[in-house]
């Protein structure tokens, strides 16, 4: 299994930042590659979602389905076509720095099988190698999380301020 970990403070109650995280469909507006996000449910467990992904010359939807929730502190999910992975919205309040009532970290975990994407699952162009691919979404990956952070913060926080957002990859595989 890869792991994929993105983390951020925000300077709001756990509460707020929970809130947002429930309310998926509104990521679309802050994603340059997310087109639209279509929900069947209230983001309890059981809700559905399609979220259609453009880059480049490719398309994906990516199916997936809500598992757990324990508010204001996590929101489970998995995806339930195409690949193995499930992960899951961590939200914890930690001490504010001076001149801040509120600070919240949340981590956006990731969790997938890497056997399981495969070139199958997309129409690539020819000579296009999946490995290519790969390694081309692995920097948008964080080039976009630290722009949909720095939005999410600008509008949930009131004002725009330099976000630092850390990432971390791991691998479990021999």
């Amino acid at each position: 299994m890869e792991r994929f970990v993105a983390s951020t403070v925000a300077y709001l109650p756990p509460e707020k930042a929970y809130d947002f995280l429930l309310d998926f469909p509104g990521y679309a507006n802050y994603s340059k590659h997310l087109r639209a996000v279509d929900q069947r449910g209230d983001g309890s467990p059981g809700t559905r979602y399609r979220l259609r992904f453009a880059w480049w010359k490719l398309t994906y939807t990516a199916h997936s389905e809500v598992t757990g929730v324990a508010p204001p502190e996590r929101i489970d999910w998995e995806v339930t076509k195409d690949i193995e992975a499930h992960g899951r919205w961590e939200i914890e309040e930690v001490e504010p720095p001076e001149g801040r009532e509120h600070a919240t970290e949340v981590r956006f975990v990731v969790e997938y099988e890497p056997d399981t994407v495969h070139s199958g699952i997309f129409d690539l162009p020819a000579l296009v190698s999946m490995d290519w691919v790969v390694e081309k979404v692995i920097g948008l990956i964080r080039e976009e999380g630290k722009r949909v952070v720095e939005r999410v913060v600008a509008d949930l926080e009131g004002e725009k301020r330099p976000v630092e957002v850390e990432v971390r990859y791991s691998s479990s595989s021999p």
